[in-house]
């Protein structure tokens, strides 16, 4: 039985008619058209499909609708309003991506690193971003990123 699946999602009210099994992916993806967030395993090992749930790093490929209902909802989309997020600037500045496909993900996990950790150390970037495989890079460029990033606070 469908049910009235309500959130905010980057800082806009969206009210869906939902399946029970369905997956917050699916929903921010095919629902709401935010295809910034990324589908890849499908099973919370590559981070590709990270979110801000509650201001906190979700896979969204993990988290049924029922478990965002009522929740803030903040995707790549909705990162910064207006021009690009400081990380979403030093990952250019640096060279953090090449195909960029795990970008999206990865700049939502450092997000959420340095808003609990302004000035990491580069373990605490390895081990902030330890849910999150990039196969093109060598991660160099997006340790530089994290370290612009955490010098600039």
């Amino acid at each position: 039985m469908d049910y009235i699946w309500k959130a905010t999602v980057n800082g806009q009210t969206a009210e869906l008619r939902v399946r029970p099994a369905e997956r917050l992916l699916t929903l921010l993806r095919e629902e709401l058209g935010l295809t910034g967030t990324k589908v890849s395993c499908e099973l919370g090992r590559c981070g590709a499909c990270i979110v801000h749930m509650d201001g906190k790093p979700v896979n969204a490929c993990l988290v049924m609708a029922y478990q965002s209902n009522g929740k803030a909802i903040t995707t790549i989309e909705g990162l910064s309003a207006g021009g690009l997020h400081k990380v979403q600037e030093a990952f250019l500045e640096e060279g953090g991506f090449q195909c960029g496909y795990c970008t999206p993900g990865m700049i939502m996990s450092v997000k959420a690193l340095l808003d609990e950790t302004p000035c990491p150390t580069t373990d605490q970037i390895k081990e902030g971003l330890a849910g999150n495989l990039c196969r093109c890079t060598g991660y160099g460029g997006i340790l530089r990123a994290v370290r612009r990033c955490g010098a600039s606070t």
